[in-house]
């Protein structure tokens, strides 16, 4: 998938991918591309400088840990960021129908 095409969604996709438990870096590009079934290959140059953003705003909590012998730092969701997320995720919603309008209007989403 075209970098371009994820631009402006990274930070939605990273709150996701921690919904479910806090992970370093190197894992959450792995479950990104796990979950997006190797549709997404995100270079570390994107997502290291998203999480020190989501960091800064306090969707992220980072602390350090000894993941597989070494040091690394893990990303846990705040209650910030769970509320940042649930917020993306109605934005989402509300861009994926009017696009999908768009694109296929012989689809109704919506009232007739």
């Amino acid at each position: 998938m075209n970098a371009d095409s994820l631009r402006g969604h990274m930070d939605a996709l990273i709150l996701a991918v921690l919904e479910a438990e806090p992970l370093h870096g190197y894992a959450i590009i792995e479950a990104l591309q796990q979950r997006s079934g190797g549709a997404l290959t995100v270079p570390t140059g994107t997502v290291y400088p998203a999480l020190r953003r989501l960091e800064r705003a306090g969707h992220l909590a980072g602390e350090w840990a000894v993941v597989g012998g070494r040091k690394r730092r893990t990303y846990r969701l705040t209650q910030a960021g769970a509320k940042a997320l649930a917020g993306e995720r109605a934005a989402w919603r509300d861009f994926t129908s009017a696009i999908g309008s768009v694109l296929d209007p012989e689809t109704k989403s919506g009232p007739a």
